[in-house]
């Protein structure tokens, strides 16, 4: 008979994500995908299950919810997570499985002339982390993460930490945005001293720093650049800790802002990143420069800006003109 002592399903499977020292939005993605394979097959447990159930579930996202391939893989490395890391049970190759095939898309790039446009209708915040996303070809999660040390306004660069794929990398830092982030900086450490007169809980670190080095956590180096307006209840620790600002909120103003300025263009916070990327190689930078700065790991991925280029990926002039 099963303990009763012995966590639940879910429970078992956010611990050993944090064991892996996956991000909090990992954890709740996978415990998310394993909730709805088990509530698909009407609640019965993994264990019982195997890979018909797999390639089942799987069928059925791609053919009946017409999912992108994108998110099929999502969700299959959630349920191989399951079986190999929490019930320790290999599972078969999965040939039955319906692929989730959707042509790739090329992606949406605003002009220099739309850039400006909708960044003139942002301001604080926002409008620093929308210029951080094109001046410095930033996702959207490595700009709210960033943390105070990451920020080298001498030698104007950018150290992105713990990126996509787990890699660090250097990009550029604007020129333009030194005394905003400077300012910003000051602004930080205003909010952390008042956070320390508060005895609100050290910043998040990732990992085991915390217990490596137990005061980091209160030094202005590790706050975040965009902390939240309040303090709010770590979902890991329970301790009351102020964290970075809200990505919705962010990806919000980006919309509000894109139709204020009038793009008739399906532009969000990404497509920032994507014209960063398009107006270096417009302007004759090397793609393998453009795919460092990006953190490419796969020069074909960087490519794809090529066929988006004002003048087409060779350059080429109509004869026309």
């Amino acid at each position: 008979m099963e303990s009763s002592n012995k966590p639940r399903l879910l429970d078992q499977v956010r611990q050993r994500c944090r064991v892996k020292h996956y991000s909090i939005r990992t954890e709740k993605c996978y415990v998310d995908w394993i909730r709805r394979f088990i509530l698909f097959h009407q609640k019965r447990h993994p264990s019982e299950m195997g890979a018909p159930e797999v390639e089942a579930f799987l069928t059925h996202l791609a053919v009946n919810r017409n999912v992108a391939a994108s998110t099929q893989n999502q969700a299959l490395a959630a349920i191989l997570f399951l079986y190999r890391e929490v019930l320790e049970i290999e599972l078969p190759w999965l040939d039955g499985v319906t692929r989730a095939k959707k042509p790739p898309r090329l992606p949406v790039v605003l002009s220099e002339t739309e850039v400006s446009r909708l960044l003139a209708q942002l301001d604080g915040t926002p409008l620093l982390i929308a210029s951080l996303l094109y001046g410095s070809g930033l996702r959207l999660m490595e700009a709210l993460r960033l943390r105070v040390k990451d920020i080298d306004l001498e030698r104007s660069e950018i150290t992105v930490r713990a990126g996509k794929g787990g890699k660090d990398r250097h990009t550029i830092l604007p020129e333009k945005l030194v005394p905003l982030l400077s300012a910003q900086i000051d602004r930080v450490r205003a909010i952390h001293e008042q956070d320390l007169h508060d005895q609100v809980a050290p910043v998040y670190l990732p990992h085991a720093l915390e217990r490596k080095y137990p005061r980091a956590g209160r030094e202005l180096a590790w706050q975040y650049l965009f902390p939240a307006k309040k303090p709010a209840i770590d979902p890991r620790s329970g301790l009351l800790r102020r964290h970075h600002v809200h990505e919705k909120g962010i990806q919000r103003a980006i919309k509000a802002a894109v139709r204020r300025a009038g793009l008739n263009k399906p532009a969000s916070s990404h497509t920032l990143r994507h014209s960063f990327a398009t107006h270096l190689l417009e302007r004759g930078y090397d793609i393998r420069t453009v795919q460092e700065l990006l953190g490419h790991k796969d020069i074909r991925t960087t490519q794809v800006y090529t066929h988006v280029l004002n003048r087409g990926g060779n350059a080429v002039r109509s004869p026309l003109d």
